[in-house]
């Protein structure tokens, strides 16, 4: 059953269950589909798309990040450098160590999440260097919807790799 129609994610405001269930949902499908990917195929790219490992690393990242800016605080230097490395392969990274990060940013999400108070969630708030106006809800839901699009990426990747 899909996440969504689990229930609310308890201690989550109500104006949040959207992104905490999409954040819970992205996790279910990415582990489902690259539960038996074998090292060889994480980082294989398939007509110049990017691979399953890339968007596991990106997921990660980019929630990352846009939970930090929903917070107000600028990117931390070991922010930036993953950054910098999320389009590099790395086979040397196996994949336990992929989703173990991705479900440590996870956690760390719906803590915040639960955290917040509906109060706070129009507060403007910048994003990136040049700080783009946004709000801490807009940046949570976009959170949540940019992790759910590489989620689909990486099911299809890995229909195709194991095809």
């Amino acid at each position: 059953m899909p996440v969504w129609l689990r229930g609310d994610v308890p201690g989550v405001a109500a104006p949040l269950q959207a992104v905490a269930h999409g954040l819970l949902n992205m996790l279910e499908e990415v582990e489902q589909a690259v539960n038996q990917l074998p090292r060889s195929q994480l980082w294989q790219n398939l007509g110049g798309a990017a691979s399953a490992g890339f968007h596991l690393r990106h997921i990660a990242g980019s929630t990352s990040r846009l939970f930090t800016y929903a917070r107000g605080e600028e990117l931390s230097d070991k922010q930036r450098t993953a950054l910098a490395l999320e389009k590099t392969a790395t086979p040397d990274v196996a994949l336990d160590d992929l989703l173990h990060e991705l479900r440590e940013v996870v956690d760390s999400c719906l803590a915040e999440l639960r955290s917040l108070q509906e109060a706070q969630l129009d507060t403007p708030r910048g994003v990136g260097r040049a700080a783009h106006p946004s709000t801490v809800r807009g940046i949570l839901h976009h959170a949540a919807e940019h992790a759910a699009r590489h989620s689909g990426q990486v099911v299809t990747t890995t229909k195709i790799i194991a095809s």
